[in-house]
């Protein structure tokens, strides 16, 4: 690895990327109170292969290894994490928690320019989830590029509220502490759209914006989406020209820095398929409640939405892989004159991170 960082946009000819892994074995993300016993353990391990089946984990895998198939036909040079920290226990002065895999490579790392920023994220089980690609920074630091990790947040207190914005009911972060996901950042060249959600509080705009300095602009909006990220949301196809979750972003608030821009509004998602929200009921619920009777707080009572099939990952200006049971979405970027490659990747919903998600283009050529 030679080069330095150098992304600033969704669109640009992708050169480099990190793409995510999926374990062999996924124990459940958890949080206590107070110190794990081994009658903890053994329940979230057995709880583990019930919400996280290996034939599942199969699968997963298969699919993102022909992602790096696709990737690597295409020119790009595909980076993978390392997972030894993955499924170990840790602790603050507050709490303590099993950590998160290394799926999801786009959501706690912000890539601007030739800066790596590592982002505080509000979730107790994603405080070290970044370690997994440190051996890939620090090649991108000694040829060049700027390694900056935000303040570890506390957490120490009940950091997520409702709020009603207008008729919608939203969650929101505290201002307590600098909170943000990378994954609520859009890159828009020399422009950042920052979602303010549960997953990013003002504070955490702020400090973005003096971390990237007067090179770039961090544009807030809010009152769009009551979840996390901005990548089910909005997404830039190439300059221009944007797509909207049109269940979500309307005429009305729509972010003004798209003033001028093309805007396509998209509602014809491909629902969540009945087998995914039927394991989700019958064994996922269940095994969250049964967990949390004993103290144990996880996250398994989610999964991402229908619109985790609008999370698309662009190769250039004219490319974009999309999850091929969009069949709308596919027919509507091929007749805005976009080549799509179609691909199967059928557990976005239960690992919560569609092929944007689960990527991080650390080079891109404008």
């Amino acid at each position: 690895m030679r080069n330095s960082i150098n992304s600033e946009n969704e669109w640009g000819s992708l050169k480099e990327i990190i793409v995510g892994s999926v374990p062999k074995k996924y124990l459940i993300p958890t949080v206590k109170s107070r110190p794990f016993t081994k009658e903890d353990i053994k329940l979230i391990q057995k709880s583990s292969e019930k919400v996280f089946p290996k034939k599942m984990l199969e699968n997963s895998r298969e699919e993102v290894e022909n992602l790096c198939i696709i990737l690597r036909k295409f020119g790009s040079k595909v980076l993978r994490p390392s997972e030894d920290h993955v499924g170990k226990i840790y602790s603050n002065p507050y709490w303590h928690s099993i950590g998160d895999i290394v799926y999801n490579a786009r959501d706690l790392v912000l890539i601007v320019g030739k800066k790596i920023i590592e982002c505080p994220s509000q979730e107790k089980y994603r405080m070290f989830e970044t370690y997994g690609y440190y051996d890939i920074f620090k090649k991108y630091l000694k040829n060049g590029s700027e390694w900056i990790s935000a303040p570890k947040p506390k957490i120490n207190f009940k950091n997520i509220v409702e709020k009603k914005v207008g008729k919608k009911k939203l969650h929101r972060l505290l201002e307590n502490e600098i909170s943000f996901e990378a994954a609520n950042v859009l890159k828009l060249g020399k422009d950042l759209l920052y979602l303010i959600s549960r997953s990013g509080n003002r504070l955490g705009a702020e400090w973005l914006q003096n971390v990237v300095g007067n090179e770039y602009k961090v544009h807030t909006t809010e009152g769009i989406y009551g979840g996390t990220h901005i990548d089910s949301t909005i997404m830039a196809l190439r300059p221009g020209v944007v797509l909207f979750n049109g269940s979500r972003v309307n005429k009305k608030n729509c972010p003004k820095i798209f003033k001028n821009w093309k805007k396509i509004y998209f509602n014809e998602i491909v629902k969540t398929p009945n087998n995914v929200l039927r394991f989700h009921n019958e064994v996922r619920k269940k095994t969250y409640l049964k967990l949390k009777k004993k103290g144990l707080i996880t996250d398994i009572n989610h999964i991402a939405s229908s619109w985790i099939g609008m999370n698309f990952l662009s190769l250039d200006k004219n490319t974009i892989v999309v999850d091929r049971i969009q069949t709308n979405l596919i027919k509507l970027l091929e007749k805005l004159k976009f080549d799509v490659i179609p691909i199967k990747f059928s557990n976005s919903y239960y690992l919560k991170g569609g092929l944007h998600c689960c990527t991080l283009d650390t080079i891109r050529k404008n």
